[in-house]
């Protein structure tokens, strides 16, 4: 940049925090501007799932595009190094019935991968606690997990080490610069400078965390739950309430999820358990938007749906590179915003 150019980025979850780092290490002038000084967003909330292969055999809306899923994990070394943290490669377990596991191996193997085959005995020493009556599971070491909390926290200290000013408010407008990242989610107060935020829709989630001793294995994932560590216990998700927009924990979500999770490990069925809510961001295809608003300076990161960690380095490396006037990449095509005024979907 011949300049350093001002830019105010609006929200400070995942999306919001990696692409101010990324924008103050190009040589930007970066302020951020969080809307939920509090810590009460989604990223906190998360189970911090890097997880392109579990999210692709899953996950319909993710089915065609684990390349930029896999793209997108393979920018977390650099950013693990950047920031400070430690990424858990350990890697993924499915358990189930026959059926799920037959449909979950034919997924992977579509992908191009090969899953481990597991006996009890294996099962047992990667997961610890799991419930006798599962003797049969299927591993992939291609899905990663962070520390959610603890790395958005690095985030924002890096962030700021950088030059990065963070104002606990929410962003008005530019606030003075001369490009807006828009990075809140559903960004409801900013509509007016970005039209097509209203093609988002609210998907609420349920994440659930237990007191007992630390869990030090691999992610679990269940048919209705997914299992894994948390500092002094589990951790069990999650919900996906599309159209929901508040944070009321909902007993009935709550219990479901402990049904889920107890057919995993039953020892969650008699722990305290703390039940916390998040609101994340969809598009109609449930790619996000990454790229150039409708209105000049106006860039938008939003719609990550449930891989917003996931995706954050690559939709920060493409914002960056809309600001430096760089090389786009591969697979900005496809987060484009204007797509949606293109098809109309």
């Amino acid at each position: 940049m011949s300049r350093k150019p001002r830019i105010t980025v609006a929200g400070a979850g995942a999306l919001g925090l990696t692409t101010a780092l990324a924008l103050a290490d190009a040589g930007a002038e970066v302020a951020v501007y969080d809307p939920s000084p509090d810590g009460g967003n989604a990223s906190r909330v998360a189970a911090g799932m890097l997880a392109p292969v579990f999210e692709a055999v899953l996950d319909v809306e993710t089915r065609a595009h684990f390349d930029l899923m896999l793209a997108a994990r393979d920018l977390w070394p650099a950013l693990e190094t950047r920031i400070g943290i430690t990424v858990d490669r350990a890697g993924a377990m499915a358990v189930g019935d026959a059926a799920f596991l037959q449909a979950t191996d034919a997924g992977i193997r579509k992908l191009g991968l090969h899953p481990t085959d597991l006996s009890r005995n294996a099962m047992i020493g990667l997961a610890p606690g799991l419930a006798p009556g599962w003797g049969h599971a299927l591993l992939t070491r291609e899905d990663w997990r962070i520390d959610a909390a603890a790395a958005l926290a690095a985030l924002r200290r890096a962030a700021q080490a950088a030059g990065v000013t963070v104002h606990a408010r929410a962003a008005d407008g530019f606030e003075g610069a001369e490009r807006l990242v828009i990075a809140t989610g559903m960004g409801k107060g900013l509509a007016v400078m970005a039209p097509l935020l209203g093609r988002l829709t609210p998907i609420k989630g349920h994440i659930l965390r237990t007191d007992g001793p630390a869990y030090e294995g691999v992610v679990v994932r269940g048919e209705g739950a997914y299992v894994t560590g948390a500092p002094g216990g589990l951790t069990l998700g999650a919900t996906m309430q599309a159209g929901a927009d508040d944070l009321a924990v909902e007993p009935d979500q709550v219990a479901g999820l402990l049904e889920a999770g107890g057919r995993l490990f039953p020892a969650v069925t008699a722990a305290k358990v703390t039940a916390q809510t998040g609101v994340r961001a969809a598009t109609p295809d449930g790619l996000p938007m990454v790229g150039r608003g409708r209105h000049h300076g106006v860039l938008l990161a939003v719609g990550a749906r449930r891989n917003g960690w996931l995706l954050a380095p690559l939709v920060a490396k493409i914002i960056t590179a809309c600001v430096t006037e760089g090389d786009l990449g591969p697979y900005a095509a496809r987060l484009d915003p204007g797509r949606f005024e293109k098809t109309g979907a």
